[in-house]
C-alpha cells in the first residue's frame, strides 16, 4: 500500500513538466557533474594538460567510448588536515577511490554506476576530526572509513520533450537534495555546514525513487523516496518490503534550466520513519536555499534549515556566504555557519575558506582553513582551528 501510494505520488508530480529536465537531477556532487569537467562553465583556462598528456592512449581510447555513448572516469581524491584542538588526535588523512560513469542505453534512458573505496590512512579519518576534538562538525565531509561500497546503480528515464526525469535504483539523495553550486564535497567545501544542509538527515546511499518535472519555464519539482536504513556496503532489496523510508520534496525556482544549480531559490521538506527495530526516532524538517551566479564569477548563497533533531547534526542552522570562480576553473569560497544541536545549550559558529587551484580538467589541489568557535563538545576550548589539503586527480 505505501509503494502504491509513493508510485501515484511520482506519476502525479511528473505529469506538470512542460520543458526541460534533459540533464538528469544530478547536482555538482553527481556522477554527471564528475563526467563534465570545469564546473559546467565555458572557456576553461587550465594551467596543465596532466595527467592526459602522459596517458594519450587511454584517454583516446575514453573519448571512443564517449562516441559510442559509454563514459566514465577513475579517480582518487586524499585530505590532509591538521586541529588546534586540545583534545583527541591532532591529525586525520584519508582517500577516496571512485570509478564512476554512464551509459546512454536509448535515446531517453541511461544506466550511472559508481563504486568507491574510502579509506583512512591514520587513526581518524578527516570527516571525524572534528568531532574527535570537541566540535560538533563535520570538517571532511564523504572521507571515511567506510571501505568499498556501492554508490550509484541506477536507471534514469526522461520525457521525450525533456519535461521530466525519473531515476530508480541505488541513489544518493545528496547528489540533488537542497543543492546549490557549492555543494560537492569532492570539488567545493569540505564542511557539512556547506554541503547539504546539515540539519536533514539523509539516508546513505541505497535503492529509492526519484524525479523531476518543470512548473512552467521557470519552476521546477524535484521528489525521492529512499531506504532510511540503507547501507552502502552491503546494498539490498528489501526496502520497499521491510524497510523504512526517507522522502523528501523540493519546489524550486531558477533562471533556466541550463543554469538550475548555478541561479536557485527552493524550499525542501523532508520526513524519515522511525526505525522499525527503535534504533532511530521519526526524523523531520524544512530547509531553505538561495544562491545566484553573478557574471559566472561570484556565487553569493544563503541557506538555513530547521529539524525536529532527533537524528540530523543540528536542529537549527543559517549559512551564508559566496563562492568565486577565477580563471573559470578555479574555484575559491568563503562560508559562515551558526548551528544549534539537539539537547546541547548554546551555539556553534563555523567559517571555512577555501582556494581550489584546478591544475588541468583531472588535477586539482585545494587548501582550506576552518575555524570553529564555541565547539559544543570542548566547552574547555573557545576555539578550534583546521588546515587541509585535498587533492583530485581523474583518468
Amino acid at each position: 500500500m505505501r509503494f502504491s501510494f509513493l508510485a501515484l505520488f511520482f506519476l502525479a508530480a511528473l505529469s506538470f513538466g512542460t520543458s526541460t529536465f534533459a540533464q538528469g537531477l544530478g547536482g555538482p556532487s553527481s556522477v554527471q557533474a564528475d563526467l563534465t569537467p570545469g564546473d559546467g562553465l565555458t572557456d576553461p583556462q587550465y594551467r596543465s594538460d596532466f595527467p592526459k598528456n602522459i596517458a594519450p592512449s587511454w584517454f583516446a581510447w575514453k573519448d571512443q567510448l564517449g562516441e559510442q555513448r559509454f563514459k566514465f572516469n577513475i579517480d582518487y581524491l586524499s585530505i590532509g588536515q591538521s586541529s588546534t584542538s586540545n583534545m583527541g588526535e591532532g591529525h586525520a588523512s584519508g582517500g577516496i577511490a571512485r570509478l564512476y560513469g554512464s551509459w546512454q542505453a536509448t535515446e531517453l534512458g541511461s544506466l550511472t554506476f559508481k563504486i568507491e573505496d574510502r579509506h583512512t590512512y591514520g587513526v581518524v579519518a578527516p570527516q571525524f576530526l572534528g568531532l574527535n576534538g570537541g566540535a560538533l562538525s563535520i570538517t571532511g565531509t564523504a572521507f571515511n572509513g567506510n571501505g568499498t561500497m556501492l554508490t550509484n546503480l541506477f536507471w534514469t528515464q526522461r520525457a521525450a520533450d525533456g519535461s521530466w526525469t525519473l531515476q530508480v535504483g541505488q541513489i544518493d539523495v545528496t547528489d540533488f537534495t537542497d543543492i546549490y553550486g557549492l555543494v560537492s564535497p569532492y570539488t567545493s567545501f569540505q564542511n557539512l555546514s556547506f554541503n547539504t544542509n546539515p540539519t536533514i538527515n539523509a539516508p546513505n546511499q541505497g535503492l529509492g525513487i526519484a524525479g523531476g518535472a518543470k512548473l512552467g519555464s521557470n519552476f521546477y519539482v524535484i521528489g525521492a523516496v529512499a531506504d532510511a536504513n540503507a547501507d552502502p556496503t552491503d546494498p539490498d532489496l528489501d526496502v520497499f518490503s521491510d524497510g523504512d523510508l526517507y522522502k523528501s520534496i523540493e519546489i524550486g525556482y531558477t533562471s533556466g534550466f541550463d543554469r538550475i544549480y548555478f541561479d536557485n531559490i527552493h524550499l525542501t521538506l523532508w520526513h524519515g520513519d522511525a526505525a522499525t527495530d527503535g534504533s532511530r526516532a521519526e526524523d523531520y524538517g524544512a530547509s531553505f536555499s538561495a544562491a545566484w551566479f553573478i557574471d559566472n564569477k561570484w556565487m553569493p548563497f544563503l541557506r538555513a534549515g530547521a529539524s525536529k533533531g532527533t537524528e540530523a547534526l543540528y536542529e537549527r542552522s543559517v549559512s551564508a556566504g559566496v563562492g568565486y570562480y577565477g580563471r573559470n576553473t578555479d574555484l575559491g569560497g568563503l562560508g559562515l555557519n551558526w548551528a544549534e544541536a539537539k539537547g546541547i545549550p548554546g551555539s556553534q559558529t563555523t567559517a571555512e575558506l577555501f582556494y581550489r587551484f584546478s591544475i588541468s580538467p583531472g588535477l586539482q589541489i585545494t587548501p582550506s582553513l576552518q575555524y570553529i568557535h564555541n565547539p559544543l563538545n570542548n566547552p574547555g576550548q573557545s576555539s578550534i582551528t583546521i588546515a587541509g589539503v585535498r587533492a583530485r586527480i581523474v583518468f
